[in-house]
C-alpha cells in the first residue's frame, strides 16, 4: 500500500491548477481541497468508493462556488488537482492532518505508518508544487502592481460525529481579521446563518493557507467555509456564490 516512488507521473498532469489567469482585481481564490481524485500511484488508500467520494476526500462544491467567485470578482483561482486524502494542501508537512491516518469516522489504512521517504515524497509532488504556485502567482500580481486579497474557499459537511451543525457560511480569520470583519458586517442581514470562526477556526490549524501568504505580507485576508448541502445543485451554488461576492465586494469597498 505504501508509495515508495514517483507520486506523479507526465500522464498525471500538474499539481495545482490554475484558471482566469489574466483576472485583473487582484483577489485569489484558493481551493485546496478542490478534488476528490488520487493518482493512480495510491491506488484506493485502503478506503470504499462511498468514503473516497465523501467530504473526507475533498470539498464537495468548493471548486464550483470558487469558479463563480473568480468569475463574479475577476479573480484568479488557484486549485489543487488531487484528492487532501493524499496530501493537504491547507496543512504544513508536519501536521498528522496533513497526511491523516483518521478523518471522522474513516480509517485511512494507506496512510498509516508512513515513513520520512513516503512523506517527503508526497510532499515534494503535492504540496511544494501547489503553494510554490501560489506564491508565484501573488508575486506576479504585485509585480503588476496589484495589491492581493487572498480568499480560500471550503466546505463542510452538515453532520459531524453525528451532530448536526447549525452555522451555513463560517467566515474564517487567523491573526487579521479585516477582511472577515467586514464580510460579517455586510452579513448580518442576509438569508443565511453566518458565523465567525465556525464551524472551525484558527485553533484547529485550518489557516495554514493564510499564515503562509498573506499574513507575512500584510495582504487582506479570509477563508470561507459553505455547508455543502447548501450547494448540491447548480441553483444552489449560483445563489451562495452570488451572496458571498457580494459581500466580498462589499468588503473591499469598505476597505478603499
Amino acid at each position: 500500500m505504501l508509495l515508495r516512488s514517483g507520486i506523479l507521473t507526465a500522464s498525471d498532469g500538474e499539481a495545482v491548477a490554475l484558471e482566469n489567469a489574466t483576472a485583473a482585481s487582484g483577489v485569489v481564490l484558493v481551493c485546496e481541497h478542490a478534488s476528490s481524485l488520487l493518482p493512480p500511484s495510491a491506488g484506493d488508500l485502503g478506503l470504499s468508493p462511498e468514503a473516497l467520494s465523501s467530504h473526507i476526500a475533498w470539498d464537495p462544491g468548493a471548486l464550483a462556488i470558487a469558479g463563480r467567485l473568480s468569475t463574479a470578482l475577476d479573480g484568479l483561482l488557484v486549485h489543487q488537482r488531487f484528492s487532501r486524502l493524499i496530501y493537504d494542501c491547507n496543512r504544513p508537512p508536519e501536521s498528522p492532518a496533513a497526511m491523516p491516518e483518521k478523518s471522522e469516522i474513516y480509517e485511512i489504512p494507506g496512510n498509516r505508518d508512513l515513513g520520512p521517504a513516503e512523506r517527503y515524497a508526497r510532499t515534494a509532488a503535492l504540496y511544494i508544487p501547489f503553494h510554490d504556485r501560489l506564491a508565484a502567482e501573488i508575486t506576479r500580481l504585485q509585480g503588476a502592481g496589484l495589491q492581493p486579497v487572498i480568499v480560500t474557499v471550503h466546505t463542510f459537511t452538515p453532520v459531524y460525529f453525528g451532530k448536526p451543525r447549525e452555522v451555513e457560511i463560517g467566515i474564517l480569520h487567523d491573526a487579521d481579521s479585516r477582511l472577515a470583519d467586514a464580510m460579517l458586517e455586510a452579513s448580518k442581514s442576509g438569508p443565511y446563518r453566518v458565523e465567525r470562526n465556525s464551524p472551525y477556526g484558527p485553533e484547529d490549524g485550518v489557516t495554514h493557507t493564510l499564515r503562509l501568504h498573506a499574513i507575512p505580507q500584510g495582504l487582506a485576508n479570509v477563508m470561507i467555509e459553505v455547508r455543502n448541502d447548501l450547494v448540491r445543485d447548480s441553483a444552489g451554488v449560483e445563489a451562495v456564490a452570488s451572496y458571498l461576492a457580494d459581500l466580498i465586494s462589499k468588503a473591499l469597498e469598505r476597505a478603499a
